[in-house]
């Protein structure tokens, strides 16, 4: 399926109303952290059944249509790569490793990169050094330092913490909320099957982390044990 058939196929799935809805999410307003971002209106589950119907796509054409200004034209086009790096050989998985880390400029939205940073950069990190994400995480730009922390993810399933707690180190004065919710999830996830590695994070950080990242680290707790958290008590 050609690039142009697959703009079409998108267009006939725009709806408008959940577009303005989509615009208010996503923060798109001017100086909102997703400023400019156009959206058509399609939802998660539409886009992932086109993306089955496209699978064939190429990595160049994959890469043509995440260089868009529309919002579910670049997060169709992530799930085309997912589906590349997965059924790809090794020479597969570096290349879309390497594009889309050339290309984070249009990872430029917290879903784009929830939804595809632990598939492509934390997959293929999971056998290798792992310093590129330390390189992320110390980047002044938002979604790159998300992209690291986010990547973790595909360790912490495997019931390896160490780099998430080390990323979530040096995230964890990050003035922006999206990285606090980012690191709480990370956190929450490693406390889901190993609560005294968590604990063990939280009894260096909980006194001065963000409240948030605090509230979502510890969303899971014992009633009693969060309400001590919060309170500093613990």
């Amino acid at each position: 399926m050609t690039v142009p058939e697959i703009q079409r196929k998108l267009r006939r799935l725009a709806n408008k109303e959940k577009a303005g809805l989509l615009q208010g999410f996503f923060k798109t307003g001017p100086g909102q952290y997703g400023e400019g971002d156009v959206f058509l209106g399609i939802t998660v589950p539409l886009l992932r059944k086109l993306a089955k119907e496209c699978r064939g796509t190429s990595v160049a054409d994959s890469l043509t249509l995440l260089r868009s200004e529309i919002h579910e034209q670049r997060l169709l086009a992530l799930f085309l790569l997912i589906h590349a790096y997965a059924r790809g050989d090794e020479a597969v998985k570096k290349r879309i490793y390497g594009e889309y880390l050339k290309n984070t400029r249009f990872i430029n939205n917290w879903d784009l990169v929830d939804l595809s940073a632990p598939n492509i950069v934390g997959d293929f990190l999971a056998g290798r050094n792992r310093k590129p994400l330390y390189a992320l995480a110390r980047s002044r730009d938002l979604w790159k330092k998300r992209i690291a922390i986010l990547a973790t993810f595909r360790f912490i399933k495997e019931n390896d913490f160490v780099d998430a707690l080390a990323i979530a180190g040096m995230l964890v004065r990050d003035e922006h909320d999206l990285i606090h919710k980012a690191v709480g999830w990370m956190l929450r996830e490693v406390g889901k099957r190993d609560m005294q590695a968590e604990e063990g994070f939280l009894q260096n950080h909980y006194r001065s982390m963000p409240r948030t990242m605090l509230r979502y680290a510890i969303e899971r707790f014992p009633e009693a044990k969060r309400q001590r958290y919060l309170k500093g008590k613990v």
